[in-house]
């Protein structure tokens, strides 16, 4: 997946909509052409060469016009590559007889591509109207938006005849879908977002910006997918010679775009202050900024964050200082009414001096926090003195510390906190920062409880005992023992507003949810979720942890998928992630990424579920979350298993052990089962799997339990895990474990007629893997008994669901194209066999006597027509 800036190779993708239409307009005999429509830099041109393309293919010759800022003064200079040389244009009736003869002697139809057509001369307009109306040729034109033309231009252009196509900026999803094409490999969904809000999804920026941090180093591939570094800065030479190229207004105009640059948004009346209202208008008709009315407050902006990189860059440093100093007297003066006026006069100060009052960069370090922006809160509160720092402040350190992966650093703050307490409240706030720095930041589960197992001890207070319990809980239920952890929680109050600690009521509501889900309570956990976001969003202001609203939805994503709901969870943990990137909170973004991940994965859909695995795996590296990583890989290991993927999930495998065990540890062997069974080892895999699962019962773990259990279904064994299934049915809520139960019943019984209506039940959830291998295993019995109308029908299910599987190559989804005649067990034999193994290994894999296995070899071979392992690997070469 190597990829450099010289070498990058930029394809045409994300312009389906755009090529549907121009077919459809160009198919209609009463076209005389299309003309597509937009701002600079949103691939015009590029579009109109492959409308080209498809006329050249249809059979017209293809001839390119260019228009432009001098041709325009010469009449016809655009189109005198096209006259023959000794036109007489004096008499234009004759003239335009003479080039029509001309443009016919090419043969067949003409397409013309007019590049720039607003620049046309009006003589040349008009030429090109006659040639339309005469019928020999049809035009394909591009118009910069917001740029005047010639009235002849204008009927040119004109009726119904003219297809016109406004071509937009790209939208996050074409963005991304050219990104992954160029680079050959899929992009972190912050890299995407990054690029899309430094570019507003202006194509030519997209360009400079990519082969400008491919150069420099900044995009970078982990292995997995492609992701911009921390600190990455927009901007190139060429990029800013482009945008200069832009602001050739009015000298006196600079100002105000270095005020913008620094200190954006502005009022109306604070940029009429600073130019007047005449140069004001120039630049918002040349887009260069932007006028917008938020309420009662008419504000001036720069139209693109590009412009301000370019123009902050060639503020020479003393006038920079002088420009940030005097807003923020200016501001200051009027009385810094608005709420985020502190923030901006202490990062105005700060970067102009190096320091503003203490009291002030608390305050806006405290904005900044709700804001997101962690690096302006380590930014502000750095600058504050040590003599004036808080256990407050330290704490909103700390946490700022945490969110950007610097846990070493957020330890040393909270140490000093819990040396530095003199009262009760400040110990049990030390100890709690503690506590969750320990977990999260650095995995160390055991001693994290360790910590406030100690502190609870030592506790006296009951208010403050209580929270230390319940701050018990929530890291029982991650530490994967949901059953105890929830039982501490049941001291939680009911009322947020009665618990003494918000940031422990909201944690306990987040983690809360998750334990009851993992116990297969998923409609309560449902509800805790949903209630837990809707408090969050109104006191958001009042909590610390969780540090955003959307992290009370990766609960949210979890319980819904482990209903059964998985389409819904799909949709809201996209809608969340979205939510996280924008807002800047990078540390749920690891969590939700993984559940997206595992929703993809408990549909089937293997390369989506990859991608938001890998997706977990380097934010989690990035951003120094160790817990996610081991929980990451362990998914990313089972989707390449079932993809057939051995050595790349061996890789995954062996590398889990350099990570602390953490949530969702349970389901670690489904992985390493799915990798034996690839290999052929499928007794050992049924055990690691039951082993598994053993272990998830003990703790009540009884999702994890049912999950693990229906995998020794899928390998083979549906009878050793048939009741145990039924009976977690009636445990469990949602129709996922009802459903799952019916599959394992319907294998061990091998009633076709079960499989077949489970396998549709479990299409309508969104389970399409599983809906495939119950179909498709109905189709094998029904084809062992000649009932070949039953078998069709549900191996046509198999087939729809198994497309939308993305390549999962698993034992049961191989029966839709597995040979007639043989039975279950007999294909088992027969792919071990034609994998290579013998006989004496068949029989320990499957715990059967070498003489059955021989004997059902036999079977085999007189079924398929074979003598030999080889030819039988032959014939079951599409095979698992």
């Amino acid at each position: 997946m190597e990829s450099n800036s010289a070498s990058l190779k930029w394809p045409f993708v994300g312009r389906h909509r755009e090529l549907d239409e121009f077919r459809l307009a160009w198919a209609d005999p009463r076209c005389q052409g299309a003309v597509i429509h937009g701002p600079s830099g949103v691939g015009k041109t590029r579009l109109a060469e492959e409308f080209l393309s498809i006329c050249s293919r249809a059979g017209y010759t293809v001839i390119r016009i260019k228009g432009s800022a001098a041709a325009r003064t010469v009449p016809l200079g655009a189109i005198a590559h096209l006259l023959p040389p000794d036109v007489d244009l004096s008499d234009p009736i004759k003239g335009f007889r003479d080039v029509v003869h001309t443009l016919s002697r090419l043969g067949g139809r003409l397409a013309l591509l007019v590049d720039d057509l607003h620049l046309l001369d009006s003589p040349s307009a008009m030429l090109l109207r006659q040639l339309l109306d005469s019928q020999r040729v049809r035009i394909v034109g591009t118009i910069r938006s917001g740029e005047n033309f010639s009235d002849a231009v204008d009927t040119l252009t004109g009726g119904d005849s003219i297809h016109w196509i406004n071509l937009a900026e790209f939208s996050q999803g074409q963005l991304e879908e050219t990104l992954r094409a160029a680079l050959g490999g899929d992009v972190g969904r912050s890299a995407i977002h990054s690029l899309h809000a430094a570019t507003h999804g202006n194509v030519l920026y997209l360009r400079e910006l990519v082969h400008g941090a491919l150069a420099n180093g900044t995009l970078i591939n982990d292995g997995e997918i492609w992701e911009l570094a921390e600190g990455w800065v927009p901007g190139t030479e060429r990029l800013t010679e482009l945008i200069e190229s832009r602001m050739t207004v009015a000298a006196d105009a600079r100002p105000l775009l270095e005020l913008l640059a620094l200190c954006e948004p502005l009022g109306l009346t604070e940029s009429q202050n600073v130019v007047p209202m005449d140069t004001l208008t120039i630049l918002e008709n040349t887009g260069l900024t932007e006028v917008d009315s938020n309420g009662l407050r008419i504000t001036v902006a720069l139209a693109h964050p590009l412009y301000g990189e370019v123009i902050r860059r060639q503020i020479p440093a003393g006038r920079r200082r002088r420009i940030l100093l005097e807003q923020a007297e200016r501001t200051a003066a009027h009385g810094a009414r608005r709420r985020e006026d502190a923030l901006r006069i202490a990062g105005w100060r700060l970067a102009a001096t190096g320091t503003a009052d203490p009291e002030l960069l608390l305050h806006a370090a405290t904005l900044a926090r709700y804001a997101h922006d962690y690096q302006q809160v380590t930014t502000l509160l750095e600058a504050v003195p040590e003599e004036a720092q808080t256990a407050a402040s330290r704490l909103l350190h700390s946490e700022a510390l945490f969110e950007r992966g610097r846990p070493e650093e957020a330890e040393k703050i909270l140490t000093k906190n819990l040396q530095q307490a003199d009262s009760e409240n400040q110990k049990l706030t030390a100890t709690l920062g503690q506590t969750f720095n320990l977990f999260w930041g650095y995995g160390r589960l055991s001693e994290a409880l360790g910590f406030n197992d100690e502190a609870i001890s030592k506790c006296t207070n009951p208010i403050h005992l209580h929270i230390l319990r319940l701050n018990e809980g929530w890291m029982r239920i991650m530490a994967n023992d949901p059953g105890r952890g929830l039982t501490l929680l049941e001291e939680m109050e009911e009322n947020v507003d009665r618990e003494p600690n918000i940031n422990m009521w909201m944690m306990c509501t987040m983690i809360g949810a998750t334990g009851l889900s993992n116990t297969g309570r998923t409609e309560e956990a449902i509800n805790w979720a949903e209630r837990g976001y809707a408090i969050h969003c109104n006191v958001e202001e009042r909590v610390l942890f969780p540090p955003h609203p959307a992290a009370q939805l990766i609960s949210l994503v979890l319980a819904l998928a482990d209903s059964g709901r998985l389409r819904e969870a799909r949709r809201i943990g996209e809608q969340a992630f979205n939510e996280l990137v924008a807002a800047r909170a990078p540390a749920p973004r690891v969590w939700i990424a993984y559940q997206l991940g595992r929703t993809e994965l408990l549909a089937g859909h293997l390369r989506a579920a990859r991608r938001w695995f890998a997706e977990s795996v380097s934010l989690s590296r990035r951003g120094n979350h160790p817990l996610a990583i081991r929980a990451a890989l362990s998914g990313l290991a089972a989707c390449d298993a079932q993809l057939a993927h051995a050595s790349v999930a061996a890789t995954e495998i062996a590398n889990l052990p350099r990570y602390p065990l953490g949530p969702h540890h349970m389901e670690e062997p489904l992985s390493k089962a799915w990798l034996l069974a690839t290999r052929g080892h499928l007794g050992r895999a049924r055990n690691a799997l039951a082993e598994g699962a053993d272990e998830a019962r003990r703790s009540q773990h009884f999702t994890a339990e049912g999950l693990l259990l229906t995998e020794v279904a899928r390998l083979g064994d549906p009878q050793r895990t048939a009741d145990r299934l039924a009976e977690l049915a009636t445990i469990s809520d949602g129709v996922f474990p009802r459903a799952r139960a019916r599959f394992a019943g319907a294998l061990a019984s091998d009633d076709p007629n079960q499989l077949h209506k489970v396998a549709q039940d479990l299409e309508s959830m969104g389970a399409d893997l599983l809906a495939a291998e119950a179909a498709s295993a109905a189709a094998a019995i029904w084809r062992r008994s000649d009932r070949s109308r039953h078998a069709t029908a549900a191996a046509q299910l198999a087939t729809r669901c198994s497309d939308r599987c993305e390549g999962a190559r698993t034992p049961l989804i191989n029966t839709i194209v597995a040979p007639a005649k043989l039975s279950t067990r007999e294909l088992e034999v027969a792919r071990l066999a034609a994998a290579g193994k013998a006989s004496t290994d068949i029989a320990g894999d499957l715990y059967i006597s070498v003489r059955t296995v021989d004997n059902h070899l036999q079977h085999v071979y007189k079924k398929l027509g074979v003598t030999n392992r080889r030819e039988l690997a032959e014939v079951l070469s599409q095979e698992f």
